[in-house]
């Protein structure tokens, strides 16, 4: 905003949005002053404004979320959020238990709506130096005591109130076991209910408090004035019972949900791993100088020896090497690196030295992007869940505004103990509708599929990758490592059969060589003998030689033979030729000036893949082969699996962006595969599969990984997961329609017609069943079979 004119178009723009009450522009200043009908409008003018050219001066960052226990927990606190003044938008993220929060700082700041959320309970963690883990375990092993004290002490307490009900010391045992619970196990439900009522705000914490709070002090009420029942004909009934086992069944869901949950920070500090602390700069003098990382600036001259990381993305200035860059391509065989070659942050000098120009440093490079990507995915609510999200924030409202009309109508339309029967339904309806089944409804079904499919060798890392993986339609895999071992062998030599001279002479060099693939030759000739008479140089980045009086050997690429002046007869290279476009690695072998042996290695595929390809393709599930690998080799191996949609010589952010354009028109696509490479690409996907044997990073960035990289487990997680889907449904189900036929009958509209209104013992039994029901539904799911 430079001038009067520029102050004129935004006032017209304001002038056409809802919500913007008055405003005032001062181009001077440059600011704007607005009148808002809630925060909530701040994000379509910020998005106004930018889009005519005038964006708004904001931040944005990502915090841990601090005591949030359930999916309720993040919408109150995500509502809360995105009302505080000056914030512009805010998602929580119920199964990472973060926050991405974009706010204007001249209005607001992270301290202020820490504060905001710690008025209803929650904090956000400012310190994101720091990983939250501590606090998370530390959570967790108190939802474990708590529950763990509530089952205890719960199973006495039902065993009391339903077979000893009509015992005179029956109500004052369960009163004694009933308080801890109440007070210690399910203080944090009463707190975080207070906190929310005094904002506005209701959850299934809200819903448990009043039940349970009811409950328990109505029993109180009972227990020591009966009489004032017995005067009316009613039995003074004590529901210690019922408010103990709904707290200790809720705890139980909420520990289980919490639980099954995996944090991804493990990823993020792998990645972290690859980045060195420091480096060597060459200045211009040519002195060495070792610097923190944080100081490289594009265009320093960097040094890189055998063993270090590259400290940033670069381009070789001087020398040879090989570079492990498996962690970024996911290809094992070392890449060679000489002057003008591209090399990346975090990768390996596996031999030899070099330097290099920084090209990209900081947050710059690939490693820092792929960094970045894995924290956007981090995090996950499971769909089924979401709609219980949804349905809760309704219905716990709805659940007390039939409670307190019932008491209302039975008060005024009772008759002269109305009132009596009008505090009785406003428990009963309370006590029937606790949504402890609607709590343990999807975590008891998904901790129970989680279980078996460990069982089966598939670690599950969230809820949202185990219920997604049932409805896929596309498959994309890695090549080296997934689909195939990634361990190169020797798959021929030609011309075949070759006398043992040579293979001695072959031997020796191999063994003397540092080259991957000299690695995979020399252990197939270990019965060979390895001379003593051959002096062995090794040349980085083209082969090895070894010389005597007599003989000139020399093993490498066709290129440095060519160098050396050994001549290739015309079979060798038509066998070249035919063996290259099969998308294989090539070992040539000299002897004396002509070129005398050429070895073919090639990678195996797994013996599961052919099998576990063809139960995709039955199941209807397209299929694409993406990888880093040169175009000849992933041609070769699409042909062999029959994977007609396939692309090479791919990075990892291309990988992400192809499986972005699959996903278009609402295509649900999973990604398979095993190195750091994949990291990025298995965080875009809908559901991300890693292998076993693969690279820790890729691991704990997908949402399945198969122990033993056997790929027909694949297919069996998609089994699991449509089972497990419709356990999910079927226990959703009967506890909305536990509540849709309870809540009716215990407000009593049956009276009129039969004269029956439910007895709140029993309401609290049919709520303790309708939680053991959904339980042992969930159990069916250990019984699932996996062939």
């Amino acid at each position: 905003m430079h001038n009067s004119q520029c102050a004129r178009m935004i006032e017209s723009v304001l002038t056409e949005l809802d919500g913007v009450q008055n405003f005032s522009a001062n181009p001077a200043e440059k600011w704007l002053r607005l009148e808002l009908e809630d925060n909530t409008v701040l994000a379509g003018v910020v998005q106004k404004l930018d889009a005519i050219g005038y964006p708004v001066h904001e931040k944005s960052g990502r915090f841990p979320v601090m005591h949030m226990t359930c999916a309720a927990c993040a919408v109150s606190t995500e509502s809360m959020l995105r009302y505080h003044p000056g914030v512009i938008s805010a998602t929580v993220e119920a199964a990472g238990h973060t926050a991405f929060i974009r706010w204007i700082p001249e209005i607001t700041n992270p301290e202020a709506m820490a504060a905001a959320l710690r008025s209803i309970g929650y904090d956000l963690n400012l310190n994101t130096d720091s990983s939250d883990d501590s606090e998370s375990t530390e959570h967790l092993k108190k939802s474990r005591l708590k529950s763990l004290i509530s089952l205890t002490l719960a199973i006495p307490l039902a065993i009391a109130g339903m077979f000893f009900m009509h015992h005179a010391w029956a109500p004052w045992i369960m009163w004694l076991l009933s308080t801890p619970i109440v007070f210690y196990s399910g203080s944090s439900f009463f707190i975080r209910a207070w906190k929310q009522i005094r904002h506005r705000q209701t959850g299934m914490d809200t819903l448990v408090a009043l039940s349970t709070g009811t409950a328990y002090l109505f029993s109180i009420f009972n227990l020591f004035f009966p009489h004032l029942w017995h005067k009316s004909g009613i039995h003074a009934h004590v529901w210690f019972e019922s408010a103990g086992v709904v707290i200790a069944f809720v705890l139980l869901g909420r520990w289980l949900e919490e639980k099954a949950r995996n944090k991804t920070g493990a990823a993020i500090q792998k990645l972290m791993g690859l980045q060195p602390n420091e480096t060597v700069r060459i200045k211009n003098n040519g002195e060495y100088e070792t610097i923190p990382i944080f100081r490289v600036m594009k265009g320093d001259l960097l040094l890189a020896r055998k063993g270090e990381k590259i400290s940033a993305d670069g381009v070789v200035a001087e020398g040879n090497a090989w570079v492990d860059e498996s962690m970024m391509t996911g290809e094992p065989i070392p890449a060679e690196k000489s002057a003008g070659s591209h090399v990346l942050a975090g990768t390996v000098v596996h031999h030899g030295n070099f330097t290099y120009r920084a090209a990209q440093t900081g947050d710059q490079t690939l490693l820092a992007g792929i960094i970045q990507a894995v924290k956007v995915a981090q995090g996950s609510k499971a769909p089924v869940q979401k709609l219980v999200d949804r349905i809760s924030m309704v219905f716990v409202p709805v659940v007390v505004g039939i409670a307190i009309v019932s008491a209302l109508v039975w008060g005024m339309a009772g008759g002269t103990d109305g009132w009596l029967y009008g505090l009785h339904a406003f428990v009963t309806v309370l006590v029937v509708a606790c949504p402890c089944a609607l709590g343990l409804a999807t975590p008891a079904a998904l901790s129970a599929g989680i279980g078996k499919a460990a069982e089966s060798g598939i670690l599950v890392r969230d809820a949202e990758s185990l219920e997604r993986i049932a409805n896929i339609q596309i498959l994309a895999l890695d090549k080296t490592g997934t689909l195939t071992e990634g361990k190169p062998q020797v798959v021929r030599m030609l011309p075949s059969d070759p006398d043992t001279p040579v293979l001695n002479a072959f031997f020796t060099l191999m063994s003397l060589s540092s080259h991957p693939l000299a690695s995979a030759i020399a252990s197939q000739l270990l019965n060979c003998s390895k001379r003593d008479d051959l002096t062995v140089e090794e040349i980085a980045g083209k082969g090895i030689t070894g010389k005597n009086d007599r003989e000139f050997w020399i093993a490498g690429n066709r290129t440095f033979l060519q160098e050396q002046g050994f001549a290739v007869d015309s079979m060798l290279e038509n066998l070249e030729k035919d063996w290259d476009n099969r998308g294989n690695s090539l070992v040539w072998l000299g002897f004396n000036g002509k070129a005398i042996l050429l070895t073919v290695l090639q990678d195996s595929p797994r013996p599961s893949a052919h099998a576990a390809i063809q139960a995709m393709k039955d199941a209807g599930i397209r299929l694409y082969l993406l990888s880093g690998d040169n175009i000849s080799s992933v041609s070769k191996w699409a042909a062999e699996f029959g994977i007609t949609n396939f692309q090479g010589e791919l990075t990892p952010a291309r990988k992400a962006e192809i499986l972005t354009t699959l996903k278009r028109d609402h295509r649900m696509v999973a990604m398979a595969g095993d190195g750091i490479n994949d990291s990025e690409a298995l965080a875009v996907a809908d559901v991300s599969i890693a292998m076993g044997t693969g690279t820790d990073v890729a691991m704990h960035v997908a949402g399945l990984t198969l122990v033993g990289s056997d790929l027909q487990k694949i297919p069996v997680a998609i089994k699991l997961s449509r089972f497990v889907s419709a356990i999910i449904r079927q226990n959703l189900f009967w506890a909305f329609i536990y509540n849709v036929i309870g809540i009716p009958v215990a407000a009593g509209i049956l009276v009129p017609f039969t004269g029956f209104q439910i007895n709140p013992m029993i309401a609290g039994a049919a709520m303790a069943l309708s939680s053991v029901s959904v339980v042992l539904n969930s159990l069916r799911i250990t019984r699932f079979k996996t062939l």
